[in-house]
């Protein structure tokens, strides 16, 4: 299976960024929004895809979040591979999280971002 990286279509700001990804970071995995993708096929909950991007690649554990684009940075060339590796040591993941769940907080406030990027309150 190709691996696969999911980010939600419907906030402005993940797609730009998925866009950039698409753009500028060779990889051969799949960049696809969860509204237009088989999550149950790829092992992920719709919660989990609204939660953060996820990052799909059997056999390997579905990665989440900066685990999830460590993992996509790793999957390309020279270039984005040793920045792949840094974010994945477990200090700089450990400190990698409370910043991107404060993007996921403010997405909708962020460049490109939108009212319909604001993830809604978990409960």
């Amino acid at each position: 299976m190709t691996p696969t990286f999911v980010f939600d279509g419907d906030c402005a700001f993940c797609t730009m960024c998925a866009r950039f990804v698409e753009r500028w970071i060779p990889t051969s995995a799949k960049v696809v929004p969860w509204q237009f993708t088989d999550l149950g096929a790829l092992g992920v909950s719709r919660s989990a895809a609204i939660d953060a991007v996820q990052w799909v690649s059997p056999p390997s554990p579905v990665l989440a979040g900066p685990e999830a684009i460590a993992a996509l940075l790793r999957s390309s060339n020279v270039f984005w591979k040793p920045i792949g590796w840094l974010l994945a040591l477990k200090p700089v993941r450990v400190a990698a999280w409370p910043l991107y769940r404060w993007v996921a907080r403010n997405r909708h406030r962020l460049p490109g971002g939108t009212a319909a990027c604001a993830v809604p309150p978990s409960k």
